[in-house]
């Protein structure tokens, strides 16, 4: 019996993909498909390509894509290759992605204090993890903490005296002001001031082929943060919030912010969800309970994930060594990816950039 494009395409309209919940045909991840016919039956090989870093989802798609195509009746050798592709989608109206960074992905907060940096360290972690090149642009002039969290140390250098390479560590590119400046000396600046040093940590930092670049915005959402939304080209955003009603409120601003400059928001992390005690390991949620999920069937956006209040993510983080990295394999490190590897596929869900593919008008005067 002999087997067609159309039947496999069919037996692959069966498989669901764990991470996406769409099968393999209807989300077009099904490339380079051929069907050889041979002697001894129907030799099939094809490739999936993903549009989100999925490296340790990978044996599990190829062995369930397999098991659907070998029981075609009249089939012979079957070959899957799964990898990922990101590429760059559309950002605010009237700005182009880099061309050195695919995606940005703001991390904001309407208020300081609810671990927006240490969700945006271990989110950018999470995504390296999975495959993706990924940097961190530490965009809290007044506090900035990445420097401490990654555990770098030092200044940047430049080979040309106009750009600076970024710092590394943990398989992260990272730039913030805080490799520039004495760690006890107060940033006194001005609005303008802080935009424009944050204008040239962007530009002037040279990333190298990023399919991600995790922003760590400041708190707040006053001039600053509004002037950030409309000069960086951001992707989506993701809103770091805490159960109680009073960062719930600040939080909402937030999201409503980014809203007005149309920038999606790709969901909402609610931290410090619960209390575990490290004596006795008991849950308490001292903060209140379900805030996180309320704000976002509210505002008809998703809920990413919830984390744990756990002295372990702070004693980490302040040792330089991010959770994800600290304890790979922990239940607090399989959170994060969870809510990193949903941020990525929400991103792959955006519609492609175009804009390199517009002709340029060119007016001359003969």
């Amino acid at each position: 019996m002999s087997i067609t494009a159309e039947d496999v395409k069919a037996a692959l309209a069966q498989v669901i993909d764990p991470n996406t919940q769409k099968d393999f045909v209807s989300s077009k991840t099904v490339k380079n498909l051929k069907v050889d016919q041979g002697d001894a039956g129907a030799d099939i090989s094809l490739d999936i390509e993903l549009g989100y870093p999925a490296k340790s989802q990978i044996d599990l798609i190829r062995k369930s894509v397999l098991a659907a195509l070998r029981v075609l009746p009249g089939v012979g050798n079957v070959s899957v290759g799964v990898s990922s592709k990101i590429i760059s989608h559309t950002v605010q109206r009237g700005l182009k992605p880099m061309s050195n960074v695919k995606n940005i992905i703001a991390v904001a907060s309407g208020k300081g204090g609810v671990g927006k940096s240490t969700t945006a360290v271990n989110l950018a972690l999470a995504l390296a993890a999975e495959g993706a090149s990924v940097g961190v642009l530490d965009a809290d002039i007044y506090g900035p903490s990445q420097p401490m969290m990654l555990g770098i140390s030092g200044q940047p250098k430049t080979l040309d005296g106009k750009s600076m390479e970024p710092m590394e560590n943990h398989g992260l590119q990272v730039s913030s002001i805080g490799f520039m400046i004495d760690p006890d000396e107060p940033m006194v600046w001005r609005g303008p001031m802080v935009t424009q040093a944050l204008q040239q940590l962007l530009d002037q930092t040279n990333w190298r082929d990023l399919d991600y670049l995790i922003v760590d915005m400041p708190p707040g959402t006053g001039d600053i943060q509004l002037t950030l939304s409309q000069k960086v080209p951001v992707t989506g955003a993701v809103i770091v919030t805490t159960p109680q009603d009073i960062a719930l409120l600040d939080a909402r601003k937030g999201l409503k912010m980014f809203e007005k400059v149309g920038i999606p928001i790709l969901g909402v992390v609610e931290n410090m969800s619960t209390h575990i005690c490290s004596n006795c390991g008991h849950a308490e949620e001292i903060f209140g309970a379900g805030g996180g999920a309320k704000m976002c069937a509210d505002f008809g956006v998703e809920f990413l994930g919830a984390l744990p209040l756990t002295m372990a993510i702070r004693q980490q983080t302040d040792s330089g060594t991010p959770t994800v990295v600290a304890e790979p394999d922990g239940p607090v490190a399989a959170i994060y990816k969870q809510i990193a590897r949903t941020i990525a596929i929400k991103v792959a869900e955006k519609a492609k950039d175009m804009t390199n593919k517009f002709p340029s008008i060119v007016i001359k005067n003969d």
